[in-house]
């Protein structure tokens, strides 16, 4: 239920911002005075509202978003003596990266996992599994936080946002000329959009999307070799392995990370396949190589 309720609040609040922006703009139909031809200017300024819309309103909710699909219960003044190491371990991580001091969270899964997310360097979260706690040993728990740090420090919410919001915005932009397309050359249609033009777009948008979808998750996997140099800085370069061993160890543990911070975690698992163009992590295996090559792939 909360789930729903989450993506009702973050339809409405890009509906919202959509209907006020092209308002702003004045793009009113995507057609041409004569109602035949495609206006293409209003017609890409329509997109890019509803598709930069979508990622920023994303973005700007995903730190609530995320305390609420995780179930994350945010340490505002350590309780414990873990809970204290693990705002000290934070501030210190945050210093060195010269960021601000991240909120920290514990979220109840037996799954090894952490994930960061936030709009700004400055005000980001960062949250760790309580299996991970349980599980793994400081040093590597220091790595992990490090590796999670290094995606706020540079900045990969926002680059990950731009990269989606420009990648929807054609994915809209092409199916809408391929449904405008079908509707005049083969369905005949000669006045406005009938049927058919919307039948094709959505079609053409769930093909396209899923074609836009490798090339978002290709920068998602470049950003994890990053991430997981930062870490290795951070921290030092055999924390870094050694925690990337421990989750490859830990492996089949099934995977309780909600799917919308799935691309902000330390670890996913691996698709087979074609599928595995649509991975937002690289093997472990290729992870741990890159930081014993002393470089990330390229």
């Amino acid at each position: 239920m909360m789930r729903i309720g989450l993506f009702l609040l973050t339809n409405i609040a890009v509906i919202a911002l959509a209907s006020i922006t092209l308002s702003l703009f004045g793009v009113g139909s995507i057609l041409q005075a004569n109602g035949v031809n495609l206006d293409l200017g209003n017609l890409l300024v329509f997109c890019a509202v509803f598709g930069f819309a979508g990622s920023f309103v994303s973005l700007f909710l995903s730190k609530f978003m995320a305390k609420k699909g995780t179930g994350t219960e945010i340490i505002s003044q350590a309780r414990t003596a873990d809970e204290q190491w693990l705002l000290d371990t934070v501030k210190e991580l945050a210093d060195q990266a010269g960021i601000g001091m991240p909120e920290v969270g514990v979220f109840p899964a037996q799954q090894a996992n952490a994930f960061a997310t936030g709009w700004n360097k400055n005000d980001a979260l960062v949250a760790v599994s309580l299996g991970l706690l349980q599980r793994f040993r400081r040093e590597e728990i220091r790595a992990v936080l490090a590796h999670e740090i290094g995606h706020v420090a540079n900045g990969d919410m926002v680059t990950l946002t731009l990269i989606q919001g420009v990648v929807n915005t054609f994915v809209m932009f092409f199916a809408r000329i391929i449904g405008h397309f079908v509707d005049r050359a083969i369905l005949k249609n000669e006045q406005g959009h009938g049927i058919g033009y919307f039948i094709t777009t959505i079609v053409a948008e769930i093909v396209l999307g899923i074609l836009a979808s490798t090339i978002v998750a290709w920068f998602s996997r470049r950003r994890e070799f990053r991430a997981d140099e930062m870490g290795a800085r951070l921290a030092s370069p055999h924390a870094m392995i050694g925690a990337l061993q421990r989750l490859k160890a830990e492996y089949n543990v099934p995977d309780q990370m909600p799917e919308t911070l799935t691309a902000f975690g330390i670890s996913s698992h691996i698709k087979g396949g074609l599928m595995a163009l649509l991975a937002t992590h690289p093997p472990l295996d290729d992870r741990i190589a890159a930081l014993q090559n002393g470089h990330h792939s390229k």
